[in-house]
């Protein structure tokens, strides 16, 4: 009933929610983009997205197709590996952010180890800019990070917009330096907090330094202060800063999968679990759990 190709692009413009996006992700043309969308939609009876020329958000029927586009694209996958006979070997060094302590990863990782119990699997979890650096060097053969938006490398898993979160019971006087949390250089987020305030003018002052996305945390329960996070990914027990503390925009940042030099041994293990990643990449935002 459903074609697998046609759920893939239904993922990857759920995932970025942008068509253009999508297109980029999967290399096929916005039109064959579209025409996908539109298939599904009318093999499903209902309409998966509401869109305009400025937005496409999912509808109460496109989250449902969610999971279940998710949950058949890993079963075809699986099928796919056991009728073919195809059983990767290799080792495979993967780095992922501190962003996704918190998120479910550690079950799309176990779900690989499961299905590929020959690749040794080293993973190497850091601040994005440090594992971007690694990936460079060579150290690592897959990356998932953060990056700015439209950076040149990488396949995007999803886009997000940056927030200001804190302490729920935290109040910040306007006529006082904008406590920060923040990660140590290099750090987008970080970055992205600092170029904000300075743009607006909004005095600011380090309040807490830790390269642990826990001490953060910890820092912003405390009360110490507000750190600049993605609004898919806000750790229990933190809400966002209400905009009459008026702090400024802090704009877009992409989650994105960057591959490093193309080891013989690895590129097949790398190309596994990136796929594994962009089929299952929503389940990684804390608000699309299920």
């Amino acid at each position: 009933m459903y074609d697998p190709s046609q759920l893939r692009t239904f993922l990857a413009v759920a995932q970025t929610l942008s068509f253009t996006q999508a297109a980029r992700r999967l290399g096929l043309r916005q039109s064959t983009v579209s025409q996908h969308v539109r298939r599904l939609e009318e093999a499903a009876g209902r309409q998966l997205f509401s869109r305009d020329t400025h937005s496409v958000e999912l509808t109460e029927d496109g989250e449902a197709m969610l999971g279940f586009a998710r949950r058949l694209l890993e079963v075809h996958e699986q099928a796919t590996a056991f009728f073919t006979g195809t059983r990767l070997r290799g080792r495979l060094r993967f780095g992922a952010s501190e962003d996704f302590v918190l998120t479910r990863l550690p079950e799309i990782l176990e779900r690989f180890r499961s299905d590929h119990p020959e690749v040794d699997l080293e993973l190497t979890v850091e601040l994005s800019g440090t594992l971007h650096e690694m990936l460079a060097a060579g150290r690592l053969d897959l990356v998932l990070a953060k990056r700015r938006p439209e950076g040149p490398r990488g396949e995007l898993v999803w886009r997000d917009r940056l927030v200001w979160i804190g302490a729920e019971r935290l109040r910040l006087d306007p006529g006082r330096p904008v406590p920060l949390i923040v990660y140590p250089a290099p750090g987008v987020t970080r970055a992205r907090a600092f170029e904000a305030l300075e743009r607006a003018g909004r005095p600011w002052r380090v309040a807490c330094t830790s390269g642990s996305l826990s001490g953060l945390v910890a820092a912003a329960r405390a009360g110490l202060g507000v750190m600049a996070h993605a609004r898919g990914l806000v750790p229990p027990g933190l809400a966002r800063v209400p905009d009459r503390a008026g702090l400024p925009e802090l704009g877009e940042v992409d989650f994105a999968l960057v591959h490093g030099r193309r080891r013989p041994s690895a590129q097949g293990p790398a190309d596994a679990l990136a796929g594994a990643i962009l089929t299952a990449g929503d389940r990684l935002q804390r608000g699309r759990a299920g």
